[in-house]
């Protein structure tokens, strides 16, 4: 038995599912998860001392690569100087004020630990203020996209057009999800009658506006703009969920792309640099709401950690510098067109598509990239299941899941890629012939 499965099965003696995130536990995928050592660059070590070139980057806040010596030597100053104080430091000032210069529609903002509570607290934040603060109760979200694991947002579409969603989870009442109303990603027309027939009620609408958590999908030009454009007419929150994209496909997140400023915006993974620091913040009028100043309360023990905080100053430093992203775009690129080019050199081809914005890419066995959930899910799931493992094997880790997006850092040069791209056409020979 490999040092992996001896961990795996300890592991579940301890913790439901051996794993403490669903993802790692391989079960979509089968096999055994692979229990990490340690990182360095564009690659990590298992517990058998395997190599392999990483592609999921803690799912996505390692933008640098592991290690990075500035990051690293940032961390170990701040916890020389104390773990956590439970008071303000400076350093959660310095933050504040270098996001706000960089994405500029926030005017304020909170740091907060996780992705799931800063999408969460925006909500709350959104039904506080909207309308006046007249207690609008329901939000919209879209199939497809992951706005964290609170209960009004672990919601799957409703039986038809405009019937609210019902809970993807147990534990979760009916009576919470009742007001979460599911549309489809991309679809504007469905936006536009949800507004006409609850206007009055709606508080907020949440999207991913380059979706990572049904894989990559992008939303279009026009449905963002829709969303814009009624949000605004009808006094709504209209709230982008970057946790994922921001400073990941550009410096001022997918909003600097689209050109769209929204009401809120929620941050996390890259802000941090593997580090547990999110935020939420948006235009002062509805900041103002948050406690200690309104009456929309929220609060955290270990909200702007001073060791986490340098971490994720560290790496927002170094993503400031010229061409950073360029470079970055130029090596995702480079991956998926080459995987493209692999999957066209298979005999018989293999139906393969691929899209990347900035450092995110996705890869489905399809024929065109996908623009909504429904999409996705016609996709060849077990092919991607046998490519998955064919590179696994060949020292390659790829999200364990057909519906999450992949990420590149800036350590992956164009040797890794090269590397990766000739181990992917050495498996999609494997698995044409199966």
């Amino acid at each position: 038995m490999s040092r992996n499965e001896q961990l795996f099965e300890r592991a579940q003696r301890s913790i439901p599912g051996g794993v403490n995130s669903p993802v790692r536990a391989f079960r979509s995928v089968g096999g055994t998860p692979r229990f990490i050592e340690r990182a360095e660059g564009p690659y990590f070590w298992d517990a058998d001392g395997k190599r392999y070139i990483d592609y999921i980057g803690s799912w996505g806040p390692m933008i640098l690569g592991h290690g990075h010596p500035d990051v690293v030597r940032a961390v170990q100053d701040a916890a020389a100087r104390g773990l956590s104080y439970g008071a303000p430091t400076e350093a959660e000032v310095e933050m504040a004020e270098l996001l706000l210069k960089l994405v500029p529609s926030m005017e304020q903002l909170r740091l907060v630990s996780s992705g799931t509570e800063a999408a969460m607290s925006a909500i709350r934040l959104a039904r506080g203020a909207a309308g006046g603060g007249k207690g609008r109760r329901k939000i919209v979200k879209f199939e497809g996209c992951y706005h964290g694991h609170a209960d009004s947002l672990l919601v799957k579409a409703g039986s038809g057009l405009l019937t609210f969603g019902n809970p993807s989870s147990a534990g979760v009442p009916a009576e919470i999800t009742q007001h979460t109303l599911v549309l489809d990603y991309n679809n504007a027309q469905q936006l536009e009658e949800a507004f006409g027939q609850h206007a009055d009620d709606i508080a907020c609408v949440i999207v991913e506006p380059v979706a990572g958590n049904m894989n990559l999908v992008r939303a279009t030009p026009e449905f963002l703009q829709a969303m814009r454009s009624l949000c605004t007419r009808h006094g709504a929150v209209l709230i982008f969920d970057e946790v994922m994209s921001g400073f990941r496909v550009a410096l001022g997140g997918a909003q600097s792309l689209y050109g769209i400023d929204p009401d809120m915006t929620v941050l996390g993974k890259v802000i941090g640099g593997g580090m547990p620091v999110a935020a939420f913040g948006g235009k002062r009028d509805v900041m103002k709401h948050l406690a200690p100043l309104g009456s929309v309360y929220q609060a955290g023990t270990l909200s702007g950690n001073p060791v986490a905080v340098a971490c994720g100053m560290a790496t927002l430093r170094l993503v400031q510098q010229p061409g950073f992203y360029d470079r970055l775009g130029a090596r995702t690129d480079r991956l998926v067109r080459g995987l493209l080019a692999a999957a066209q050199e298979a005999a018989p081809a293999i139906p393969f598509a691929g899209d990347a914005v900035g450092g995110m890419f996705g890869v489905y066995f399809a024929s065109r990239p996908p623009g909504s959930y429904a999409e996705v899910m016609k996709a060849d799931k077990d092919r991607f299941n046998r490519f998955f493992h064919a590179m696994l094997d060949r020292g390659v880790y790829l999200a364990p899941s057909a519906f999450e997006a992949g990420f590149v850092s800036m350590a992956h040069d164009e040797a890794v890629i090269d590397e990766s791209v000739a181990l992917a056409r050495d498996a999609f020979r494997t698995i044409a012939g199966g």
